[in-house]
């Protein structure tokens, strides 16, 4: 009896405004599982691809772990061409992945209301360092800083002085539970034919918009 080598996320297409860690880990899963994953860079390029020189060619570890099988293409979406490109994108998408600074995807039109509206069955799913609402929703945050007020650095490091953990942990569980929540997304569409709107905190924000 024949096996099929069909992978369960082959046929989603996937929309990733990202950069760093935490929202490239969720999207590179997807990835993994067949999603074709279409990355949006801003002119300048994900600031991960300088984390680091030491991949062949130069390349940094992290980028390349994280972006393994996705499609990079550079969009301006300061402009009305690079938003014209993106609602063309999101025409055909399932997911919508993005960890720009909260509320810069509604200065730049595509708030996750009007998606919702213009596109029912798509999935927005939203990395930020503290939430979408509250005292903190404006600033940004990255991996050591997270683990600070934490606590985490507490517990780590040497007899004199906390440390931060060696990995960036914090940004890769964010990008888990991102993923976990995309999972529970599309389960829903399936039985509803409606998408969802799902956000993840502590991650580190791009601050566009």
């Amino acid at each position: 009896m024949a096996v099929s080598a069909t992978r369960p996320f082959e046929g989603l297409t996937v929309i990733a405004i990202e950069q760093a860690v935490a929202a490239p880990f969720a999207s590179s899963r997807l990835a993994d599982g067949g999603a074709r994953v279409i990355k949006i860079e801003r002119p300048e390029g994900d600031f991960a691809r300088g984390y680091d020189d030491v991949v062949k060619g130069g390349q940094a570890s992290y980028f390349v772990w994280l972006n393994r099988g996705k499609e990079s293409l550079v969009v301006d979406m300061a402009t009305p061409e690079g938003k014209a490109e993106l609602s063309a994108l999101l025409e055909t998408a399932d997911v919508l992945i993005q960890n720009l600074k909260p509320g810069a995807l509604d200065r730049l039109g595509f708030g996750p209301a009007k998606l919702r509206q213009a596109h029912p069955r798509l999935i927005v799913a939203s990395n930020s360092g503290y939430g979408e609402e509250g005292p903190l929703a404006s600033r940004k945050a990255y991996d050591l800083l997270v683990q600070a007020e934490s606590g985490l650095s507490s517990i780590t490091g040497g007899p004199d002085s906390a440390a931060r953990v060696g990995i960036s942990i914090v940004d890769i569980a964010t990008g888990e539970t991102t993923y976990s929540a995309i999972l529970e997304a599309l389960i829903a569409r399936g039985v509803t034919d409606k998408g969802q709107t799902s956000a993840s905190r502590c991650s580190t924000s791009w601050p566009t918009g």
